[in-house]
This record gives C-alpha cells, sequence and structure tokens, in this order.
C-alpha cells in the first residue's frame, strides 16, 4: 500500500471516530431528559484551553431534607429555631435521577450504580447538592462573559442527563425576575 493510501486511510479512520463521538452526544441530546439547573460560576477564562465558563452546578435533593433534621435532631435536645444550615458537610457520593418535577440528587447509599460527588447545602426545607466537578461550558471569542450577571439574575445551565458520566451542557440562561431566558450565545 503506498503511503498515500496510507495516510488517506488513517484520516477516515479518524473522521469516522470523531462523527461517531459526535453522533452519540447529538443521539443523546435527543433523547436523554433536559433540565434547567442553577448554577455559579467558577473560572471564566483560561488562556491554555481557551474561553469557557467553568460552572458549579446546583441540584435540588428534597429527599434529603428528613436525613439532615433527624442528625440535627440527634445532635440537640432544643429544636433550632429556623431550619438548619446543612453547609460544610464533607463530599459525598449522590445519584442524579430524572423525575417529572426535574432533576434530582438522592443518596447513593445502598444502591449499586455509581454516583457524582456533590456537597450538601441549603436548609433542612430545601437541600441542595453542589457537584463538586464543575461543568465547562465553551464561549466564542466576540462575546462577552456571561458569567459576569447584574444584581438580580442568576446564571442557568440547560443540561443533558446522560446514562453514565457527568451532565453534558448545552446552552446558558438567565433568570431575572421568575424568568428563564436562554442567552443568545
Amino acid at each position: 500500500m503506498k503511503p498515500v493510501h496510507k495516510a488517506l486511510l488513517l484520516g477516515i479512520v479518524q473522521l469516522a471516530l470523531v462523527a461517531s463521538l459526535g453522533g452519540k452526544l447529538l443521539a443523546d441530546r435527543a433523547t436523554r431528559p433536559r433540565f434547567w439547573l442553577k448554577t455559579a460560576p467558577v473560572d471564566p477564562d483560561l488562556p491554555i484551553r481557551g474561553r469557557y465558563v467553568r460552572l458549579r452546578v446546583e441540584v435540588p435533593a428534597p429527599g434529603l431534607g428528613a436525613r439532615f433534621e433527624t442528625e440535627q435532631e440527634q445532635r440537640m435536645s432544643v429544636p433550632p429555631p429556623a431550619p438548619p444550615l446543612l453547609r460544610n458537610r464533607g463530599p459525598e457520593r449522590f445519584l442524579l435521577e430524572a423525575r417529572p418535577q426535574g432533576l434530582t440528587a438522592v443518596s447513593e447509599e445502598g444502591v449499586g450504580r455509581e454516583g457524582i460527588w456533590g456537597s450538601v447545602a441549603g436548609d433542612g426545607k430545601n437541600p441542595i447538592v453542589i457537584l463538586q466537578e464543575p461543568l465547562a461550558y465553551f464561549i466564542p471569542e466576540h462575546v462577552p462573559d456571561p458569567s459576569r450577571r447584574a444584581t438580580g439574575e442568576e446564571l442557568w445551565v440547560e443540561a443533558t442527563l446522560p446514562k453514565k458520566g457527568p451532565l453534558r451542557p448545552i446552552r446558558l440562561g438567565v433568570k431575572k425576575g421568575g424568568v428563564l431566558t436562554p442567552l443568545p450565545l
């Protein structure tokens, strides 16, 4: 086989690999559940990797409230006047589940599937799990940094929940006055 044919064959194989990965991501985007999730920006720019926003994702965890209230009651004989804050807990593993009310983090205890790391925050009535591994959302050069928001605005991300692995970001949005508007990036 001539060197030109080998190079052409190698190029075709590489193109097929990239196309199959792109096809899988598009198929997941079309078939897997999507959710809008509140985020907090972590690191908007790294010169080596280009322009992107690293997002710390917050996932509601309504089932965890009772568990942490029980722990608080065990520590204190008198119940606190306000719901106990759940910050400063160590990282734990959680499963992300698609439910009718949205994406929910549930405790991994007693489940054989592999979860993701996160920390519980919020109060006993409205706990959230902050995912330990931030999502990277790449932004074009000409677009202003979307992580810099005015007072009263929250940055949200629409993400796909794959069968395995971390969430996959699709697009960013801003929530202001209870209205979520996707950003035209």
